[in-house]
């Protein structure tokens, strides 16, 4: 399996990852480097193929993989929200449900920073 290891261990890559998905779920549109973005689009997108699919063993799936998080004022948490919505919003798309826009480099280190957002996002 082809991975970028981003400088961290097995259990922090996986941690992080899941953040980042949970994130981008969450509020659909995350700022983060060129790298991790390449990376949590894949874990992103497979994610978005088994909500729609939205049998209990998809579900069961993804909540292994995305936390239980919740935006303040709403009743969904994010696992919710992937299969009510996001599954629904998608479901007459065949594939490619994230974006990736350039912003330019980060000021302290010059790291390549980039918006990894859902299409058709409100």
């Amino acid at each position: 399996m082809a991975y970028q290891k981003l400088g961290r261990d097995t259990s922090a890559r996986k941690a992080l990852f899941r953040d980042m998905v949970t994130d981008l779920f969450l509020y659909e549109r995350i700022q983060t480097t060129e790298a991790k973005a390449k990376e949590v689009r894949s874990i992103a997108e497979r994610l978005i193929t088994l909500a729609k699919r939205g049998d209990l063993h998809a579900r069961r799936q993804a909540a292994a993989f995305v936390r239980r998080e919740q935006l303040e004022g709403s009743d969904n948490d994010a696992i919710q929200k992937l299969f009510s919505e996001l599954a629904t919003r998608y479901s007459e798309r065949a594939g490619g449900y994230t974006r990736i826009l350039k912003l330019g480099p980060r000021r302290g280190d010059a790291a390549p920073m980039v918006f990894l957002e859902l299409v058709d996002r409100a």
